[in-house]
């Protein structure tokens, strides 16, 4: 359940940090309090006293406070899930702090003309709800300069980027006997390693593909081209897709096609020494082919192929693929509330050390957010009153008058009228509102409920 009190929302998250003195892991507590009471606010803003601010600079320069030690609890927190089926949801995005900051120890970023590092992170969610639930595992990345002249078993030795995704599989972990977890990955975990950490791992996992050319084994051992492959698939089902309208492209009604098979995956010919030491056999998987067929002229159609250690048998299965995959843009929506939301790259941090501190905060604080808008999608019809304090709940009918005869608001009530509050006009016309106007208002509606505790105080 989402907490809206601040106070117990940064106790839940950050009380069991281990930062080697409980008065430091109180401090956080604090620090956290204040980040998401102002989220998007600098340092000075949110700590708001000399004295706060002085603090919060002395607690991110201990060498006990890491991105690993402030963000372990929340990861640990997110991993216990009863039974059921839940996604995992990776990715990497780029943190660029500057380059004319002169930040000691960052690595080039987007084309080499950054400054910063690569954080990779898997947000869980509920396979079927979309309840979002945190994040499981994160780590940071630093890129290095592929050496000149390099050739693939060089390559196949030294630090890579693509790293990054078996080990945060690695970190999540294997499940508990009644728990599924299934990695939603995109392009870039297209490896041969990725699908050996997931085995490893005794997880599921959906991929996309980005090598069509790759040579896999279908039923019957005959080896041949992906894309060869795919061409002697049957059209198993069909459905449309409504696409929104974009910059470059109005909007349009897909048609798409699906067909599925089962094949393996063999050894690459160059193996690194992960792949050797694990010394797997060919991996069994299904693929799940969805192409647009009749698509306007001068757009390019749509097309995903999507790999997945989870049997379809039939279009039903296949439906599912397709809607696990689809649930990737809750973290990028994730990335939006940390860049955007919290304007993690806009911190006037000058040492490493402090800004994977912050980052690693932000990124507990993102999450809540993003749970903002989720909850309002996940359960709408829910009474407001079952997860919702009573006074929130009344302070927000007082500040939007036509809500003051409504007798039981409704959590997606609750939090459309709570974006109205922060913005979002609400027309027809206009959708469900985003996670940004949400927070808006939630921001107003926070001040309202301090303001009412004070008064009380007063009295």
């Amino acid at each position: 359940m989402l907490i809206l009190d601040t106070n117990t929302w940064a106790r839940q998250q950050f009380s069991d940090c281990q930062l080697g003195d409980k008065r430091r892991t109180k401090r956080l507590v604090y620090l956290a309090e204040q980040m998401v009471s102002h989220p998007s606010g600098s340092f000075p803003e949110q700590t708001e006293t000399w004295g706060d601010l002085k603090s919060a600079y002395r607690l991110l320069d201990r060498e006990e406070v890491t991105f690993q030690s402030v963000a372990k609890a929340h990861w640990e927190q997110t991993r216990q899930r009863s039974a059921g089926r839940y996604l995992v949801l990776g990715d990497t995005t780029e943190l660029d702090f500057g380059s004319q900051r002169n930040i000691p120890d960052m690595a080039p970023t987007g084309n080499g003309g950054g400054w910063g590092f690569l954080l990779h992170s898997g947000l869980m969610v509920d396979a079927d709800s979309e309840e979002i639930f945190g994040l499981a595992a994160q780590t940071i990345h630093y890129r290095k300069p592929a050496p000149k002249k390099e050739n693939t078993t060089q390559r196949l030795q030294r630090d890579r980027e693509s790293k990054v995704w078996g080990e945060v599989i690695d970190a999540v972990g294997e499940p508990a006997d009644d728990v599924e977890l299934v990695h939603v990955l995109d392009r870039g975990a297209d490896n041969f390693e990725v699908y050996c950490h997931c085995l490893e791992q005794k997880v599921d996992w959906v991929v996309r593909v980005t090598q069509k050319q790759r040579a896999i084994l279908k039923p019957g051992g005959q080896r041949m081209p992906l894309k060869k492959y795919l061409g002697k698939l049957s059209v198993a089902g069909s459905y449309e897709l409504s696409l929104r309208a974009r910059p470059d492209q109005a909007a349009r009604t897909a048609q798409l096609e699906v067909c599925f098979g089962a094949l393996k995956m063999p050894l690459p010919a160059h193996k690194s020494p992960y792949v050797k030491q694990i010394d797997p056999d060919p991996i069994q998987m299904w693929v799940v082919h969805v192409r647009e067929v009749d698509a306007p002229d001068g757009v390019e159609p749509i097309e995903w192929i999507l790999l997945t250690s989870l049997a379809v048998e039939n279009f039903d299965d296949a439906w599912v693929i397709i809607g696990y995959y689809e649930k990737r843009w809750l973290i990028e929506e994730w990335h939006k509330a940390l860049k955007t939301g919290c304007r993690v790259t806009k911190r006037q941090l000058k040492t490493k050390q402090r800004l994977e501190a912050m980052v690693g905060m932000l990124s507990v604080v993102s999450v809540r957010l993003l749970q903002l808008k989720s909850a309002a999608r996940t359960d709408p019809d829910r009474p407001a009153r079952a997860m919702i304090p009573l006074r929130w709940i009344a302070l927000l009918q007082a500040a939007r008058k036509q809500l003051q005869k409504v007798k039981s608001l409704t959590v997606g009530q609750f939090y459309r009228e709570l974006a109205k509050l922060g913005g979002f006009i609400g027309r027809k016309s206009d959708g469900e509102p985003g996670w940004i106007t949400i927070w808006r208002g939630w921001q107003k509606l926070y001040l309202m409920v301090r303001g009412s505790e004070l008064a009380r105080e007063i009295r």
